[in-house]
């Protein structure tokens, strides 16, 4: 049995728990508050500069050229195309470029960017593709479901949806999991042990960050 094949029914849990969270089903529904998804927006936009970073430790400890090339390629994608999309879609929201800059990251922001920067640092390749694998392999699944249950009459909403389900981003994710089989295949009981528990966190984040944009949260201190 593949190795995602294997964490599928604990990933399907935290999806689960995803769409089901309040922000996601009023997302879903079309009803969700400017407020926290403005916040989500600004959030997202500094979580893609550390999530870059990511990339490019990937394509240090990458074993093979082609793979090296892919997490190049990733790292130019996000920072020279989906950034100024982000940026086009932010301003849709009304937040400005100047804004989005001056986001200070929230307390589940910071944690769960120092979590994949100390892994990607520290952790080999193969920690490196666990701890990316949740945040692709989670918004195409809820991008996917949403999009089942009819795109919301919110053209801004819908757009969201239709990105992570969209066929482009579905192939990234496929990608991704392809190959987190391919490096737990030639890897140990106890690299396989690491890596499901590295995926648990980063899956678990994967929902805190949507609950810190559904609470708007900040630092008290």
């Amino acid at each position: 049995m593949a190795f995602t094949d294997e964490i599928s029914a604990e990933a399907d849990d935290i999806w689960e728990s995803i769409l089901e969270h309040p922000m996601v089903r009023e997302l879903g529904a079309g009803t969700l508050d400017e407020a926290p998804f403005r916040y989500w927006v600004r959030q997202d936009y500094v979580y893609l500069i550390e999530y870059s970073r990511v990339f490019a430790l990937g394509a240090s400890k990458a074993p093979s050229l082609s793979e090296m090339g892919t997490f190049a390629e990733l790292l130019d994608s996000t920072v020279n195309v989906e950034m100024d999309l982000h940026r086009s879609y932010a301003a849709d929201f009304g937040i400005s470029h100047s804004e989005l800059e001056a986001t200070e990251p929230s307390p589940t922001a910071r944690a769960y960017t120092d979590f994949l920067l100390r892994t990607a640092s520290h952790g080999t390749f193969g920690d490196i593709v666990a701890v990316l694998l949740p945040c692709m392999w989670g918004f195409n699944e809820t991008g996917k479901r949403l999009a089942a249950a009819g795109l919301p009459d919110d053209d801004r909403y819908a757009e969201w949806i239709e990105t992570y389900a969209g066929d482009e981003f579905t192939e990234l994710t496929d990608w991704c999991l392809t190959l987190m089989d391919e490096v737990a295949a030639d890897s140990t009981e106890h690299d396989c042990d690491r890596y499901r528990d590295l995926f648990e966190t980063s899956a678990r984040y994967e929902y805190r960050f949507w609950d810190a944009a559904w609470r708007q949260e900040e630092w008290h201190v």
